[in-house]
């Protein structure tokens, strides 16, 4: 998951609708990820973001 900064307004969505939310999220001017151990690639952040800033990427699957 990356968060684009110049784009993330920091409204706070995207912790208010993770289920781990204290775990990864952290918002101050803008949302900072601070743990993906703790994502499950869920999407719901990114689906609840209004200026689309949260790219989530999944690993490929290794050859």
């Amino acid at each position: 998951m990356e968060v684009d900064e110049t784009k993330c307004i920091g409204c706070g969505n995207c912790y208010d609708i993770c289920p781990k939310a204290a775990k990864i999220w952290e918002i101050k001017d803008v949302a900072h990820v601070l743990d993906l151990r703790y994502c499950h690639v869920c999407t719901l952040c990114a689906m609840e973001c209004p200026v689309d800033c949260i790219k989530i990427i999944r690993n490929a699957p290794e050859e």
